[in-house]
């Protein structure tokens, strides 16, 4: 097991951007090095300079150490977590070990109703990535209504979760009060759980965000258990007519603004991000981003390019996800079938989290990475030489690549056989490409370039 840092260097402060600050090295980023093939001297730099997060909870002992940043690949979260009306401890476990089986980098557990406590324990206990939380969900719980919320409540709640051993947590602080008049008109309204909760008791008590004005004590949470901040998008479009308007850019200036207090204070943190976005505004959103919040990295939702598809939202929100990923996001929050509809079961948790991590490399492709264009001409060359075990054994879901291979040609035979049931033997392209002469072509080519230019007056 990765012995954890333990945070020798003369501060009481606890935070993997402390120790970069101090010239550090901590095993964490070693790990971090290694799984993301950088040297450890980087990842520290791009830790301090804010860039790179590694959440990190002192006290979670299964994590194995991960990245989140422009120089890391990127990355996916996978959301789970029971609800009021569905849903066991046992099943969300079993989401847990399905996601990080297909490769999930980091887990929420947005659980709400009964037992969010036992079954955030769980979580963590069986958890090597990062566990992320909203902590509102669980104060929202101890009070009768909504407006019966307090700062001390959830502050008791954050702390409280800290020690558990969150890794990170999605904080709404910057919905502000002046904010909410420029949600008016929207289409979809405030779509966000916590952002909703957050402006109804806004409404109600004519006061402040709690979160805001409690935001410094919240960073001396998150500094003494390093809990890295997730700063919500509690204003997020909720739908394409609502994309990059007044509200969703005036709490992104917000997040601007508590990125430079929580660095101030040496506290990790991460931007999310949007929501439901037509193509053509993506890069936009995405630089944005990077220029108001200084390179923090970027975990966005999707997004959405469409809001015409229930029951396929893991593609419409996968297509978007490839390109804001591309365009410089970090980490991409998977959405399932039943974005919109439900709350997702396992075979939902499998089908999003494989949209999204087709995403993911994508990105990382047109990124630059030698390592996904490696995996990319590996498959290439075993679907040449029609090594059919080797192409399942690369595919990102080797079981559904062989199911549907064996569905027409199950036999061993055609394991090793130089066509598919689509082409058959004559037809195969490749099969063919392979029969060429290419010396005999050579000379033909040659042979025909001679006679025309013999032929020119």
């Amino acid at each position: 097991m990765l012995q954890r840092s333990t945070f020798s260097s003369g501060s009481d402060c606890r935070t993997q951007l402390h120790l970069a600050r101090q010239g550090v090295v901590s095993p964490e980023m070693d790990r971090v090095a290694e799984r993301e093939h950088l040297a450890p001297e980087l990842v520290r730099d791009e830790v301090a300079r804010g860039r790179m997060i590694i959440p990190a909870n002192v006290h979670h002992a299964a994590l194995d150490p991960m990245a989140i940043g422009l120089e890391a690949r990127v990355k996916i979260n996978a959301n789970i977590g029971n609800s009021p009306t569905s849903s066991s401890l046992e099943e969300e476990v079993d989401k847990l070990t399905l996601a990080q089986r297909w490769g999930a980098d980091t887990v929420m557990d947005l659980s709400t109703g009964k037992r969010i406590d036992a079954t955030r324990q769980a979580i963590l206990a069986a958890a090597t990535v990062p566990i992320g939380t909203v902590p509102i969900y669980q104060a929202i719980e101890g009070v009768k209504a909504p407006e019966d919320l307090t700062a001390e409540l959830l502050l008791e709640v954050i702390e409280h979760q800290a020690r558990q051993g969150v890794d990170y947590m999605t904080i709404h602080a910057g919905v502000r009060l002046e904010h909410l008049p420029l949600c008016q008109h929207r289409v979809t309204g405030i779509v966000s759980r916590g952002g909703g909760l957050l402006a109804r008791w806004m409404v109600h008590h004519q006061h402040e965000n709690p979160l805001y004005e409690a935001f410094d004590e919240i960073l001396e949470i998150c500094r003494e258990h390093d809990v890295s901040l997730s700063l919500g998008d509690g204003l997020r479009p909720g739908s394409i007519a609502d994309a990059s308007d007044a509200a969703q850019f005036a709490e992104l200036d917000t997040l601007g603004e508590l990125t430079e207090r929580a660095w101030a204070r040496d506290v990790q943190v991460m931007i999310e991000g949007p929501g439901h976005v037509p193509l053509d505004q993506l890069e936009a959103n995405v630089r944005r981003q990077q220029e108001v919040c200084r390179e923090a990295p970027f975990y966005t939702l999707g997004p959405l390019v469409t809001d015409v598809a229930p029951g396929y939202d893991h593609i419409t929100s996968a297509i978007g996800a490839a390109i804001v990923g591309w365009h410089g996001t970090s980490m991409l929050c998977y959405v399932t079938p039943k974005e919109h509809l439900g709350l997702p079961d396992a075979e939902d948790v499998k089908q999003g989290m494989i949209a999204y991590r087709i995403a993911a490399h994508a990105a990382d492709l047109a990124r630059g990475s030698t390592r996904a264009a490696a995996w990319d001409r590996e498959l290439s060359e075993a679907r040449f030489s029609f090594d059919w075990r080797r192409q399942f054994e690369l595919a990102i879901d080797p079981e559904t690549a062989q199911a549907m291979h064996d569905e027409t040609l199950a036999d061993d035979y055609f394991k090793t056989a130089e066509f598919c049931s689509m082409c058959g033997p004559k037809f195969c392209p490749m099969h063919n490409f392979k029969d060429v002469d290419w010396d005999a072509l050579r000379a033909v080519v040659a042979q025909r370039k001679g006679a025309r230019t013999t032929a020119a007056p």
